[in-house]
């Protein structure tokens, strides 16, 4: 969400704010309001120089006194960087006030809000998610900036600060630290460390940004972001310095690397940023952030197709399924999923690391990948091998070794069985239904469906391992389902439905159960054993108002086949009758026919001879349900 910003009396400060020099900006904004200046737009400004350097708990003193002091004037934009801000010190409870308060300042317009709502997953929710991640602080790591991690030739490369005062001493406004450049790590054995090993790519590093990289299929290309610079500085019509990517090709000599034919990409604009590139496995999409026109909210993911010969297709927004007005950043795609980090979907704080599955070329929604990969504070740069489980992620956490950091990481594959119990035929939720999970027969846990039919299984479930999960209730036949958990950590959905005592299922057909009804030698009359049965149909088809039933009655094959025809057809609209009698309306009863001898189950024949029992299995009457 981009806000227009009103100058303020201290026209030092604001041009500072401008070019994003905010350290310097927030003293000498401080310095106003101790001279007496309380304005909404000092407020404002000195709020978002803390906020857009992570400093929350600074952040979060300034944007409480601008709420308290102009409650109606100030944009709902406020009310959600106050939130963050009081996520980013773990202030909790108070962050989800002022995410409601946002949501319904701010809710027709805003898909934060949606997001925020808290009518479906709650920070709560977020802060259950079962721990996946052992993460370890790198070597590399410097008391400045080091993010942007890369894999490349077996190797690491990353952006930092640290060693950069060779090619000059000037800071960079924003954080007063010194110029990113690149630099190339060994990737230890067990994938838990990096140590350095050379300076990266000499040739494509000015006095300004260079960070960011990603790299072509076969790795002799690469694409990198850095500062507007063409041996000048660009800004735009703001004064603000926008980014670009660049790409750049290998050329190798004596095992020597250089990057050659240094170009930036066709969709770059001096009026706004392009930005953290990532390329798919099989290069042929190049993904990026920007807030370029069309962007949804601050920044967005979009994607071009690399089409060679350094053509690209136009960029494509990702959508709103990816996209919010808040912030995504840092975008890493796999064969398997899209990562990327986001303030615009509810999290712990700051920038969390969300994680979208790829199903047949579509984009899942995105899931919070939970403590302790993020944090209260910003996560972000996830890059993972999706074979070993194993990769990078960047944060800004207080237990750091400074600003942001580099962490490895080993995700653990965990994964959580959940479903719900319901009645196969009103769809109606089952409470009190006892769930069973078992594999190899043996049963590993067994829990009691709640109110809503829900149950769960959360402890020791593996990935990639078939289970069956049971269940039963009273008045209900038991039903089980196989399933088999994903390779990756996640939810299995196990919906389970179970069918009335009354209810049985042959070959795909639902059938009424009960036992034979019995009729006087050749009459249709309803006996009185036979009522007891029928109204066993009668009590499921009053349970049940939407069931809607065909009737089908059924001889041996002794006697004329006609006359066998006959008889069971009057018996079938006599059994109609009777159930119609009973209450049952007769729009419910689809039909009822006789088919005399002409659906025998066995081989009973004409001719055929076979016992009393046998025969007495061809005389039967069926009740199919064909509505429900």
């Amino acid at each position: 969400m981009q806000i227009v910003y009103s100058q303020t009396k201290n026209k030092t400060a604001d041009a500072l704010f401008d070019k994003m020099y905010y350290i310097e900006a927030a003293k000498s904004y401080e310095l106003s309001v101790k001279n007496g200046d309380a304005s909404k737009e000092t407020l404002q400004r000195l709020g978002d120089a803390h906020y857009f350097n992570t400093q929350m708990q600074r952040a979060s003193e300034w944007y409480k006194k601008l709420l308290e002091e102009y409650p109606d004037e100030v944009s709902a934009e406020y009310y959600f960087r106050y939130a963050q801000s009081l996520q980013g010190i773990q202030n909790y409870e108070l962050a989800k006030k002022w995410m409601k308060s946002f949501s319904e300042k701010q809710k027709s317009t805003d898909s934060r809000a949606e997001n925020f709502s808290l009518k479906t997953v709650t920070i709560e929710d977020i802060k259950k998610i079962k721990p996946q991640f052992l993460l370890e602080n790198l070597d590399i790591n410097s008391a400045y900036s080091d993010f942007g991690p890369m894999f490349y030739k077996g190797d690491l490369v990353y952006s930092t600060t640290i060693d950069s005062s060779y090619l000059k001493t000037a800071k960079y406004g924003w954080n007063d630290q010194p110029y990113l450049n690149m630099q190339r790590g060994k990737i230890s054995p067990a994938q838990s460390n990096v140590t350095f090993k050379e300076r990266f790519g000499k040739e494509i590093t000015t006095q300004y940004h260079e960070a960011c990289v990603a790299f072509s299929a076969d790795e002799n290309t690469i694409y990198f972001t850095r500062n507007n610079y063409n041996g000048k500085l660009k800004r735009d019509s703001k004064g603000v310095n926008n980014l670009k990517i660049y790409s750049a090709k290998a050329v190798e000599n004596n095992g020597t690397v250089r990057w050659e034919n240094i170009q930036e990409l066709p969709f770059n604009s001096d009026n706004y940023s392009v930005g953290q590139p990532s390329v798919s496995k099989d290069g042929k999409k190049l993904y990026f952030v920007s807030d370029m026109p069309g962007t949804i909210g601050s920044t967005d993911i979009f994607v071009v197709d690399i089409l060679g010969e350094d053509q690209y297709s136009n960029p494509k927004n990702l959508g709103e399924k990816i996209n919010t007005s808040g912030r995504e950043m840092f975008p890493y795609i796999t064969d398997k999923a899209l990562y990327f980090a986001s303030d615009g979907f509810l999290g712990l704080g700051g920038l969390d690391v969300f994680e979208s599955r790829l199903n047949d070329g579509i984009f899942d929604s995105p899931n919070n990948l939970g403590a302790p990969l993020n944090s209260s504070m910003d996560d972000f740069g996830y890059i993972v091998n999706e074979q070993s489980n194993k990769g990078f992620v960047c944060s800004n956490r207080k237990t750091g070794k400074g600003d942001d950091d580099i962490y490895s990481f080993e995700r653990s594959c965990t994964q959580s069985i959940e479903g719900y119990v319901f009645d196969a035929i009103s769809n109606a939720k089952i409470p009190g239904a006892i769930v069973a999970l078992k594999s190899n027969n043996q049963e590993i846990e067994e829990t009691v469906s709640k109110m809503d039919g829900k149950f769960e299984f959360t402890e020791n479930i593996l990935c990639g391992t078939p289970y069956t999960i049971e269940a039963s209730k009273e008045n209900y036949t038991p039903s089980s389902k196989a399933i088999s958990t994903s390779e990756n950590s996640g939810i299995s959905e196990v919906p389970i439905g179970l069918d009335p005592a009354l209810v049985e299922r042959r070959d795909g057909i639902l059938k009424i159960k009960i036992g034979i009804i019995f009729f006087d030698l050749d009459k249709s009359d309803i006996r009185y054993d036979a009522a007891i049965e029928l109204n066993k149909v009668v009590l499921l088809m009053t349970q049940y108002s939407s069931v809607v039933i065909k009737i089908e009655s059924h001889t041996d094959s002794r006697a004329d086949d006609q006359y066998n025809l006959e008889l069971s057809d009057r018996r079938a609209k006599a059994t109609r009758d009777y159930i119609i009698s009973q209450g049952i309306t007769p729009e419910r009863i689809e039909s009822a026919i006789g088919y005399g001898e002409t659906q025998l189950i066995n081989n009973c024949a004409n001719g055929v001879p076979c016992t009393d029992t046998q025969h007495q299995m061809n005389r039967r009457s069926e009740f199919i349900i064909t509505k429900m």
